[in-house]
Parts: C-alpha cells; structure tokens; sequence
C-alpha cells in the first residue's frame, strides 16, 4: 500500500471548515436516548453520528448492546438529522447487518484490529464497498499490526479508508485509560500523510473531564478529526459513564479548541523556527554524547559485577534512582510519565551493555 491524496477524497468531500466530528452515546440504549441525542448534535460541528450497537465486554456479564434493533434507531435517527450514522463491527454477521441497513461508517475496534483473522473476515465482507471504513489501533502499542489491518481493508478494494487513535493498554496506572503513545500515531502519519488520521480522547482519558486537553493535543499534532462519546445523561449510562460528555459539554468543547496552521512561510517565522531548531540540534547532540558517556560507565559497572559474581539487576538501586529522577524531573517541567518511560529505556540499555560484559 502506498500513500495517495486519492486517500483524503472522502474526508475532502464533506468541504468542512473545522476537523471532522464523529460523536454519539458510546451504546445505543432505547430509541428515545438515540434520536434525542442526535437532535441535540445535529445543529453543530458534528458530521456523522456514532452508537454502540454491539458492545464488546472484557468480561461475560455486563451490557453488550441492542443489536440489530438499534440499527432501525440509527436509520430513524438519519432520516430525522440528516447526520451520517456510523458504528463498531466486530464480525461478518456485524458488517453484512450495517451494510443491509445502510450504515454510512463502519470502524474496527481495537480488540478486533488485534486478530488479524478477524479484520481479513470483515474486509472480506465488505470488499469493494463505498462505505467509509475506520480501523482503530490495537490494543497493544504495535503500529505493524495497526498498519496490517488497514493494509487488509486496502486491498479489499476499500478505499474510504481511516484510521482512529484510541489509546494503547498498559500494565502501568496512569493519568490515561490508555496511554497515546503519540510517536506510534505519528510514525503512522509519516508513512501514510494522506491517510485520514481520528482521535479518540474518550477511550484514551477513560475521564471526561480530560477530553478537551487530549483532543488540543491530537490538533496540534495535526490530526483530521475526533470520534468523542456524548450523552444527555452521561452519569447513567450503560457502558463508559465516566468518560462520555453532555452535549452542551461538547459543543463548549468545540468552541474552545484551537485549529492551528499546519506551517508559516513569513520570514520571521522562518528566522526564529530556524534559530531554534539549530539550538535543539545541539542540544540532541549533547544528548546522545552523555548517554554514551553514562553506558561506558554502565560497562565498568558490569565489569566490577562480573568480577564479584554479582546479579547485574539491583532493584533497591533502581527504585532509588528511579523516585529521585521523578522529583528532579517534576522541578525541570518534566511529567512523571515522560521521565519513568525515559530512564526505563535507559535503565534497560545499561543492563543489556551490562549482561554482554558479564555473560563473556
């Protein structure tokens, strides 16, 4: 698969001033909760209207949607907006419904992107359709797989094609539900530019009150648009209360946002962008030469092991250094996550140099 403007042709086509919007409950639950809110969403930024009509449960027991009865509410609820109606496929029988129903936007959720069997199934199923068709990333932080799934859908001969940023799944408590991983997203976007790029700050905050940080932050990274869950009445919902919005909150959201340009070409732009990239170059380079300074030292340190017989992994030293370097972090503007992630890969680096020394 490569890269083609040919990609953008669908999001092109909705001639939107703004990045594109998908919003709706995160579950279709009753009729009348799916055209009250897409009445409410209808006079605003959103194009396409989102429900959950099948709901994939971690574990057996809690609600796993209406079925094909809430694809009747979505078909009731387009006629009466006039907002495209999109929502998950898991399976062949999921996606042989939507299509029967005239769905407009289908996604793949990120359990499914994860089983490559299952996203060939759905491509098979939809093979050569006109429908817009989303693959969200996989639960694991694995751009290949995330690619593979849409390069199954590409040769499908399905061309309105996208892929949504929800988040990856970690051991780890965070502030996140799932973490970004933003570089994965944006190598993504390095090697398909062209390729219609979605945040979804629901699932990556898990918090409601997180979504408009999140959703500034993909902006800034020049994202094209956010799939975000909306409720009337959030608290009550039947899957994912804490993370879904009022509308009111969403349309406040809307206006609080910030479109960036992708560049400037003035000239004092220019000067002081160069300026200051010239400075960040240099300060990478000081970088680099200090972490090879640290890991000749981490080679000494594995040498002075070996020679004692001792274990190259020390956990009482390592959560030592590693509370310091958070303290000393937060005082330098660094976030808690960014610093754990960062002396992690340096912690791991200096035991591989260490366990070459040691295992000569």
């Amino acid at each position: 698969m490569e890269n083609k403007k040919e990609m953008r042709s669908w999001l092109n086509d909705f001639n939107l001033t703004h990045p594109l919007v998908i919003a709706g409950p995160c579950s279709a639950e009753t009729e009348e909760q799916v055209l009250k809110i897409a009445h409410e969403l209808k006079d605003s930024d959103v194009s396409i209207f989102r429900a959950g009509i099948w709901k994939p449960r971690t574990r057996p027991g809690g609600f796993e949607g209406v079925g094909e009865i809430g694809l009747k509410w979505l078909v009731k609820a387009k006629k009466e907006t006039g907002l495209l109606m999109g929502t998950e496929v898991a399976t062949a029988a999921h996606c042989k419904l939507a299509l029967e129903y005239d769905i407009d936007v289908l996604w793949v959720g990120a359990r499914t992107t994860a089983n490559p069997f299952a996203v060939q199934e759905i491509a098979d199923t939809l093979a050569g359709t006109d429908k817009i068709v989303l693959i969200k990333n996989p639960v694991n932080p694995d751009m290949a797989l995330w690619l593979g799934g849409v390069e199954r859908l590409y040769a499908a001969g399905i061309k309105k094609l996208g892929v949504i940023h929800r988040g990856f799944s970690t051991y780890e408590k965070t502030k996140y539900r799932n973490i970004p991983e933003w570089q994965i997203a944006i190598d993504l976007q390095n090697k398909f530019p062209d390729l219609p790029l979605i945040i979804d700050p629901s699932h990556i905050t898990g918090n409601r009150d997180m979504i408009l940080e999140v959703t500034q932050e993909a902006l800034n990274l020049n994202y094209d648009g956010m799939i975000i869950e909306t409720h009337t009445d959030p608290d009550n919902a039947w899957s994912d209360a804490a993370q879904q919005v009022t509308p009111d909150a969403l349309k406040q959201i809307f206006k609080d946002l910030r479109v960036r340009k992708q560049d400037d070409v003035s000239d004092e732009y220019t000067q002081k962008m160069n300026k200051l990239r010239a400075n960040i170059d240099v300060l990478d380079g000081n970088l680099l030469e200090l972490l090879g300074k640290r890991m000749k030292v981490a080679d000494q340190i594995g040498q002075v092991k070996k020679d004692a017989n001792v274990a190259v992994l020390q956990n009482t030293r390592w959560n030592e250094i590693l509370g310091k370097m958070i303290l000393e972090g937060e005082k330098k503007g660094l976030t808690e996550e960014f610093v754990l992630r960062m002396f992690k890969a340096i912690h791991q680096e200096s035991i591989g140099h260490q366990e070459k020394i040691v295992n000569v």
